[in-house]
């Protein structure tokens, strides 16, 4: 269908898009918001709020309706996309059979919480609520990788330790609700984590005690004891939705929607069974529910997200923009398939119900998916915070057991050279890190020697004391100067294993 004729995403509007795309097919007045989701962008509207609106769609229960929360400065364009909206939205499923869209219903409500922190607040402590989730990024709980420790010295979170009724961060919110709970002999809220780390549910845990802590030792007590932080795997690859997405949504579907969302039909969630205020019965659309997550993150984490940091460097040095670009070159699809098969997947645990040739199989094959149009940018971003949690544990397994990693050492290499912030044409590179300037100061300084970069040990932990390793990456990266980042690759996949 192409040229329909268009009209705003509204409730009152939704009937009009009727064969147009899948439509919420319950009552949304009926839903109960027990959820508040922190941190609501693409990833969230296509995974989470999913199968939240599939509960309600399929008369399973009523119960489980979210709203969303925007603590950011950005998140005010959400907020100005979705409310207009009556927080409907579109996710639009893409592949090589075509395009479905479906219209998603399972938000009630969207706060911009710096406008309106007492309501915010409020209806955090309200006993209604009864899980907050969350995706606010692999940086953004404050806790340190390799130490476990969380960071209270950073201005936002010791301002929130003086300013308790009025908080900004995340973990201000959270404690200052659940404080209120506890005083008032509420049960508290679930905290689950849906946010790209291993053991997202324990970190979150100890960002939140922790933060406790600075304020009021009988809350810490009270959260440790109390509140469920359940760990959780999730996975579909969400890109960042552009003008060209929202035309082709108000082209194709006639649906005029602020801020659509592409997604590929691949969709995955696993989730820890430990809850303190109940659940939604999620297993009954397709979501794993389990005792023990960590095998099922660790596969995860460490294929498909160490993937996309391996190519996405070296991809966008060798002149890519988008991983299918990346994918439909033969060495760098050979490239990624020996990296999982040869060098992650032999480290890993077993994983239960999973075949891991297929699960690699499957993903060389979404990685490739033309129509998803992920950007390289998107992947390289906070390149500080993902690379030591989904790529350099695996370098450091191999390391420690004598297992291969050249290709991780490339991987590595190729990141350092896209760190120096000037690509192989001499166009510059704009890093998105929070750690830009000095990791690339860092890079620049060190050029073919990795060293002022290995030191930063909040990265690299102790891979810099490995004298071995240090003098292999900097003959790896020596490799990418000289033939640059395609012809590096192709000469070590023509090398014999190590």
């Amino acid at each position: 269908m192409t040229n329909k004729q268009r009209h705003v995403l509204t409730q009152a509007n939704l009937a009009i898009f009727a064969g147009r795309a899948a439509l919420p097919a319950y009552e949304r007045n009926r839903l109960t918001p027990a959820i508040i989701h922190i941190g609501v962008g693409g990833f969230h509207r296509a995974h989470q709020a999913v199968y939240l609106d599939d509960l309600a769609g399929r008369g399973i229960t009523f119960d489980w309706g979210e709203r969303g929360v925007g603590l950011l400065p950005g998140d005010r364009r959400m907020a100005e996309a979705l409310i207009p909206q009556d927080c409907l939205y579109t996710v639009v499923t893409r592949d090589a059979l075509g395009d479905t869209a479906r219209v998603i219903g399972s938000m009630a409500d969207y706060l911009f919480a710096p406008d309106d922190q007492a309501r915010v607040l409020d209806l955090l402590a309200d006993p209604a609520t009864r899980i907050v989730s969350l995706t606010i990024t692999e940086g953004g709980y404050n806790v340190d990788s390799l130490s476990g420790r969380f960071d209270a010295d950073t201005p936002a979170i010791q301002a929130d330790t003086h300013q308790r009724d009025a908080p900004n961060t995340v973990f201000g919110y959270l404690c200052a609700a659940l404080d209120r709970r506890r005083r008032a002999g509420l049960p508290p809220f679930t905290v689950l984590s849906c946010d790209n780390l291993q053991g997202n549910g324990s970190i979150a845990r100890t960002a939140v005690t922790s933060f406790a802590r600075l304020i009021d030792d009988h809350l810490a007590h009270w959260i440790e004891a109390n509140v469920a932080f359940p760990n959780g795997m999730v996975d579909r690859i969400t890109p960042q939705t552009t003008a060209a997405d929202r035309e082709l949504v108000a082209e194709t579907f006639g649906i005029e929607d602020a801020w659509p969302v592409m997604a590929e039909p691949f969709t995955q969630w696993v989730i820890e069974d430990t809850f303190c205020n109940g659940r939604p019965p999620l297993e009954q659309v397709g979501v794993q529910v389990v005792a023990d997550v960590h095998p099922y993150e660790t596969m995860k984490l460490r294929l498909l997200n160490a993937s996309h940091q391996a190519m996405g460097y070296l991809g966008y040095l060798a002149g890519y923009r988008y991983i299918h670009e990346v994918m439909a070159d033969a060495d760098f699809w050979m490239f990624i398939a020996r990296l999982m098969a040869d060098e992650v997947a032999p480290l890993l645990p077993p994983v239960p119900g999973i075949d891991l040739a297929g699960y690699q199989q499957t993903l060389l094959e979404r990685f490739a998916n033309p129509k998803i149009r992920d950007q390289i940018t998107r992947i390289c971003t906070d390149g500080s915070d993902r690379m030591p949690k989904f790529l350099l544990p695996s370098l450091i397994e191999a390391l420690q057991h004598g297992r291969p990693h050249r290709l991780l050492t490339l991987a590595v290499a190729g990141w350092i050279r896209y760190l120096r912030g000037v690509d192989e044409t001499g166009h510059e590179i704009a890093i998105a890190d929070r750690l830009a300037a000095d990791l690339r100061a860092r890079a620049i300084e060190g050029g073919a020697d990795p060293r002022p970069l290995l030191s930063l040990r909040s990265v690299f932990g102790e891979l810099g004391h490995n004298q071995q390793f240090v003098a292999t990456l900097a003959a790896t990266l020596r490799e990418v100067d000289a033939y640059g980042a395609r012809i590096a690759l192709k000469r070590f996949l023509a090398a014999p294993p190590a």
